[in-house]
């Protein structure tokens, strides 16, 4: 199996999971100030959505990858 068959594989399955999921989220912990020992903090949820069509269409590259990378010239 040929590395563009397997990039092809993985981003399928990064599609079908996009399609899925529909985005994924994350804690983001920021230092608002520090004064001698005393240290403030904010920890912030970001959620990042990923659209459909964007989705779709790493399943079609992926798709393509598949079908036309192990092909010889």
């Amino acid at each position: 199996m040929t590395p563009i068959r397997i990039i092809g594989i993985v981003l399928i399955v990064l599609g079908i999971a996009g399609l899925g999921t529909g985005g994924f989220s994350f804690t983001k912990e920021t230092h608002q100030a520090k004064i001698g020992p005393l240290e403030l903090s904010v920890k912030e949820q970001e959620n990042v959505l990923i659209p459909q069509w964007a989705s779709i269409a790493i399943i079609v590259v992926g798709g393509a990858l598949l079908v036309f990378g192990g092909r010889k010239r």
